[in-house]
């Protein structure tokens, strides 16, 4: 084979690729709305359980306080695996073992980056699939512009720089949120971890009163 038949090859791959690719480009964009509208509301509820005083340090201030009612402040938790964290960890509090809490914190590492990934894969995917979308409608557009199909070019063009912007636009926003939500996830962690480290209220209050009533005579 030819150099020039190879390249007739890959030109036709390539043009193979174009409607996949131009589908795969929507899909990322609607993938990305959907982070975007799963964000949004997150971060509404944050908002408004913060002023409530429903925060995730404040509820599990009160859940090793309260360790009954782990489980009813768990359900305010700004996300699904902070809750199941927030409630292994009081209960291995409750039952003396550091190592089950831990293990809370691992999983919820795990949860955090598992929905942190999805926004990171568009970080890469979008752009990626906008530079595919733009190089591969170039080609039919150069052999027009050769022809002196000036019109076929500029829908060539048009379909080429489309895919660009919903690329580029995909990166950014996704970019953001892996941001904004790895600064959210991380302070939620900063709670838990403190929620597992923090002494037993009992022994706490018991050290207290004994440094009140002095020795015993």
């Amino acid at each position: 084979m030819t150099g020039e038949n190879l390249g007739d090859a890959l030109a036709q791959i390539a043009a193979a690729l174009e409607v996949p690719v131009l589908l795969a480009a929507v899909g990322v964009l609607l993938l990305c709305a959907l982070e975007l509208g799963r964000f949004a509301t997150e971060a509404w509820t944050r908002r408004a359980r913060a002023r409530s005083g429903g925060d995730l340090r404040e509820l599990a201030r009160r859940a090793v306080a309260e360790p009954g009612s782990a489980g009813e402040l768990a359900r305010a938790a700004p996300t699904a695996f902070a809750a199941v964290a927030l409630t292994r960890i009081v209960a291995a509090r409750s039952a003396a073992r550091p190592q089950a809490a831990e293990h809370a914190l691992a999983d919820y590492e795990l949860a955090a980056q598992r929905r942190l990934d999805r926004t990171r894969l568009l970080v890469r995917a979008g752009p990626a699939i906008g530079l595919m979308g733009t190089l591969i409608p170039l080609a039919p557009g150069l052999a027009a512009l050769g022809r002196g199909d000036v019109a076929a070019l500029a829908a060539d063009l048009r379909v080429a720089f489309s895919a660009t912007v919903i690329g580029l636009l995909v990166g950014t926003i996704s970019f953001a949120l892996t941001l904004a939500r790895t600064r959210m996830y991380g302070a939620d962690l900063s709670a838990l971890e403190r929620a597992a480290a923090e002494e037993p209220a009992a022994t706490t209050n018991g050290a207290a009163q004994a440094t009140a009533a002095g020795p015993a005579r």
